[in-house]
């Protein structure tokens, strides 16, 4: 798996913080963010089940320029 990275947190040390990639190969979006608590999963769960094998995860909106730069390599991206 080749990831492509974006970005981390900006307002972060640069360590165990928010960051986003970009799986070419396998056309997928990968994120690293902080865990939803209990009340936060509870709002999902509304419009349904969270699956064992997902998660619900944060990231700040100050975030906007990596995930904006990694939507826009995926619509590049020559796999599809």
């Amino acid at each position: 798996m080749t990831l492509r990275f974006f970005g981390k947190d900006p307002e972060t040390n640069g360590d165990h913080c928010p960051t986003v990639w970009l799986d070419e190969e396998k056309q997928e979006f990968v994120v690293q963010g902080w865990k939803a608590d209990e009340a936060l999963q509870a709002e999902c769960l509304v419009t349904g089940p969270i699956p064992d094998t997902e998660a619900v995860v944060r990231l700040p909106v100050r975030m906007a320029e990596q995930i904006r730069e990694a939507l826009d390599a995926a619509e590049r991206s020559p796999v599809r």
